[in-house]
């Protein structure tokens, strides 16, 4: 069992990191802005998803594979660059107006479907969240303290549900701020534009780094 003390650390290192800007808020908050907290919430799980599969292939030791060979962590970390390229470009040439909210709600399963998708790949696809894993959860591991598996589990738990509570703070106060943009097409404007620009950049310092 992980002391309290550790937990407690534990948490507060997770939300520095969550509340700092990067990909997966831009894709949570851009999504719920154009069609509603509800595909958000979408985007949110697909997230989760991810986070849970990086927890689980830290734990089996890929991380190491990708750090011990160099070109398949570029393969990986092209290829989520490019995914986020092209995320960027559908933003950029998404109509100006956000869909009502009602419009978004009928919209049926398949913006529900993509959105969750896009939140799936655009954090599998980015190998410095599976390395992030692998660094973060093993500094918090005591041998002594029980099995180390289970050790690794409550800790992943732990980091993908407050991943999550963020993911829906995020979405909820996105689509908010929607209700308020969609009487400003000046300003969904240039929310596109924020929003694409952002991706990109994160693009770029995924390729480059």
């Amino acid at each position: 069992m992980i002391s309290a003390h550790l937990l407690i650390v534990f948490v507060v290192a997770l939300l520095v990191v969550y509340a700092v800007p990067g990909p997966d808020m831009a894709l949570v908050m851009q999504t719920s802005i154009a069609r509603g907290a509800r595909t958000g919430f979408a985007a949110a799980g697909g997230l989760g998803i991810s986070r849970a599969t990086h927890v689980t292939l830290s734990a089996c030791g890929v991380a190491a594979l990708l750090r011990s060979a160099p070109w398949l962590y570029d393969v990986v970390r092209y290829g989520g660059a490019l995914y986020l390229g092209w995320i960027a470009l559908q933003i950029f040439r998404s109509p100006v107006f956000a869909l009502p909210a009602g419009d978004a709600m009928a919209a049926g399963a398949q913006p529900l479907r993509t959105a969750f998708i896009k939140g799936l790949l655009t954090n599998l696809l980015n190998p410095k969240a599976l390395l992030f894993c692998s660094v973060l959860l093993p500094q918090f591991v005591r041998p002594q303290a029980g099995p180390v598996a289970w050790q690794m589990i409550e800790l992943g738990a732990i980091l993908v549900v407050t991943g999550a509570c963020f993911d829906f703070i995020y979405a909820i106060g996105a689509a908010r701020i929607a209700n308020w943009m969609r009487t400003h097409p000046l300003a969904q404007t240039v929310q596109r534009w924020a929003f694409s620009a952002a991706i990109i950049g994160f693009a770029l310092r995924l390729s480059f780094d």
